[in-house]
């Protein structure tokens, strides 16, 4: 049995999140929020919210135990990409990438 919850088009980097996810994973989920909760990262406030809607999901959905949960999978995959113009010298223009990330989080009860 599983619980999962999924953010999707997220305007961050999936660089960025997956240095936050490896800090979560395989972790207890009150453990991962506290960690989620004192990282200073960007990151940090949406992957909160998702472990949140997780934590929702099997306790609503899958009737789990939310002691026992802790985070089985965690993985980022890249969206979208914004492309934007940064007009530079000479009537040039460079390209600026605004990257799209989506997040998936996975519960499991601990046996």
């Amino acid at each position: 049995m599983e619980a999962r919850a999924e953010l999707k088009y997220a305007r961050i980097s999936p660089r960025k999140v997956k240095i936050v996810l490896d800090l979560i994973r395989n972790k207890p989920c009150d453990y991962a929020m506290a960690v989620l909760k004192h990282t200073p990262k960007a990151a940090c406030e949406d992957l909160q919210k998702l472990l949140k809607s997780a934590m929702a999901n099997a306790e609503n959905n899958h009737n789990m135990d939310v002691s026992r949960l802790y985070v089985a999978e965690c993985f980022v995959s890249q969206g979208p990409i914004l492309k934007r113009i940064r007009p530079r010298a000479q009537g040039r223009a460079y390209r600026i990438d605004k990257k799209t990330s989506h997040v998936t989080l996975v519960l499991k009860e601990k046996e």
